[in-house]
């Protein structure tokens, strides 16, 4: 077994310096108390003078100071030629915390010809056998590795402490939990035999490889699509996003410590278009599990479509995309759940969550209360860099992020489809890429402000006649082509039943009285229909059976005598 050693530090120290020593939990969870009782990773609060707190800022420190040298991983090989790419800091984006390089049409070929080669060994273990080795890892994620994946997520994603704990830390540890309870589940149930004749299931993994495509909002999901197809005795190509790429390797190296053989999962950052077409052209592609944006999950599916006659098999497509997702608050709402909802769905992250609160709609009645509310507490939010404890909010992801951020919050300046800015609408990129918390109120339930995808802290609101409560409620599920999250407000009970009548095909996570956001493993399985994705629910109990090929096998016991029917005697 291999311990956790990324390849190269630029200061000559491995990162295993940087691990937590002689700590096997943090909460006191362990894998093997989940398996009796299955339970959530407790969150972590990061305290003033907590040890937690004391172990993150030491890790911070370190790994900013040693940016780290990812390379490819294919089999037992580490590639680490060139190292042209480099993953920046979004809060400081003057330096960076990893170089990378890509992996070519050729390595990916190659990762595939050597994940195929181990892949009949490591299908053939059994089910249990393979959790454990994903049981394993999250109880080295829960304790030795904690504050290592949460400082990577905070540095390389600019996420603040909590964040980075509910998702680097919990959420990762949940699903490998989670995904191994659920699938041993499934082997206990047990076909009908007869006294003539035994019957089995068994659950096989797919014929040919998972192509496992990484988003770089959430470490968790990288170790999520990547660990839950090989968990069912999967090979996989995992590509992380050039914007997580740290975070992501440090998951694999924990799979690895935990026991994952060579092989099983290849680690191949690449360029989008170069990954995709390479795994999408392959005769042994068995399935892809995609979380990113519309237009190249489109591109995959229409790849994928084109070459139907040179697979082995139907590959399997399971995608997360994006959404466009609302508030919706009922004249009887209380105020301040809104307000704190509102305020923590819209700008937590920078609004950077698949789930996040873009477009809110509210009653006249209870508007200038809410927007009294939303600006006030907006103001109060601070930003700044995450390795400040106090900050609410950091920088966006990159760039091009800020880019496309600024670029809406300037056609609301222009004041079109009586667009008004009624707090925040600055921004700043020459540290970090920082734009303020920002809300806009419109006059046109056709803007593109309430009808695009922004994906960042930019929040639209929408004023309508209470009057006009069921209209407005209704005009929601159709006016965007998402169907991810939305939450509504509300104590009038007979509206809220009204109301899951009316959206039950607008979003795959609907939220009463509650944030958009926040989904929780093996609470609230997560993912959304239309352009939203497949909305095969990570995080819930069938999630697993994607990964697997069924096979059912009948023994009969009693040699058939006659081929004839009683019949026809």
């Amino acid at each position: 077994m291999r311990s956790l050693t990324l390849c190269r530090l630029n200061s000559l120290k491995s990162l295993q310096v940087l691990h937590t020593r002689n700590v096997s939990s943090f909460t006191g969870l362990t894998s093997e108390q989940f398996m009796k009782k299955p339970t959530n990773e407790p969150i972590l609060e990061y305290k003033k003078g907590s040890p937690e707190r004391k172990a993150l800022e030491e890790a911070l420190q370190n790994l900013a100071k040693n940016p780290v040298d990812v390379p490819l991983v294919i089999g037992s090989e580490r590639i680490t030629r060139d190292l042209e790419h480099t993953q920046l800091m979004p809060s400081d984006n003057k330096n960076h915390i990893a170089r990378f390089t890509y992996a070519k049409e050729e390595d990916i070929k190659h990762a595939i010809e050597v994940g195929l080669s181990v892949r009949e060994k490591w299908e053939r273990k059994t089910l249990r056998e393979r959790a454990d080795i994903l049981l394993h890892a999250a109880d080295l994620s829960s304790g030795k590795y904690r504050m290592l994946l949460n400082a990577s997520t905070m540095l390389g994603q600019g996420k603040n402490m909590l964040q980075a704990e509910i998702d680097s830390a919990c959420e990762l540890i949940d699903f490998f939990r989670f995904n191994s309870y659920f699938a041993l589940q499934l082997e206990k149930y047990e076909p009908i035999s007869t006294k003539n004749s035994t019957n089995r299931l068994i659950y096989r993994g797919l014929e040919g490889f998972v192509a496992a495509i990484a988003p770089f909002n959430f470490t968790a999901i990288g170790g999520n699509l990547a660990s839950a197809p090989a968990l069912m005795g999967n090979v996989v190509m995992w590509k992380p996003s050039d914007t997580a790429v740290l975070s992501n390797y440090i998951a694999y190296q924990i799979l690895e410590e935990a026991g994952i053989p060579a092989g099983v999962l290849s680690f191949l950052p690449a360029d989008g278009p170069v990954f995709g077409n390479t795994v999408c052209d392959h005769p042994s592609l068995a399935a892809i599990n995609f979380t990113g944006s519309v237009p190249t999950f489109q591109y995959i599916w229409g790849r994928v479509a084109q070459n139907l006659n040179r697979y082995i098999t139907f590959p399997r497509l399971v995608g997360e995309c994006g959404g466009k997702n609302f508030h919706f608050i009922h004249p009887s709402a209380d105020v301040e759940t809104v307000v704190n909802s509102t305020i923590r769905s819209a700008f937590e992250y920078q609004g950077q969550k698949c789930s996040a609160c873009s477009r809110a709609f509210v009653p006249k009645s209870l508007w200038p209360k809410i927007r009294d509310g939303l600006v006030e507490t907006a103001k109060q939010i601070k930003m700044g860099d995450v390795r400040d404890g106090s900050i609410f909010m950091s920088a966006v992801i990159d760039a091009k992020s800020f880019q496309r951020v600024k670029s809406y919050i300037d056609y609301a300046k222009s004041g079109k489809d009586g667009a008004k800015i009624i707090v925040g609408g600055s921004y700043d990129d020459s540290k970090g890429y920082f734009i303020q918390p920002t809300i806009v109120e419109v006059n046109s339930p056709t803007s593109k402000l309430l009808t695009q995808e922004i994906f960042g802290p930019l929040l639209t609101v929408y004023v309508y006649d209470d009057k006009d409560v069921l209209e407005i409620i209704s005009s929601i599920k159709d006016a965007t082509p998402f169907g991810l999250t939305g939450a509504v407000f509300s104590q009038d009970k007979e509206f809220l039943s009204t109301a899951k009548d009316i959206l039950r095909d607008a979003v795959g996570n609907l939220y009463l009285n509650d944030k958009s956001t926040g989904s929780v493993v093996g609470q609230q399985p997560f993912g959304g229909a239309r352009l939203s994705g497949t909305n095969d629910k990570a995080g819930g109990p069938h999630y697993a059976l994607k990964w697997a090929s069924p096979q059912t096998i009948k023994e009969t016991f009693v040699p058939i005598k006659a081929w004839k029917y009683p019949h026809m005697e």
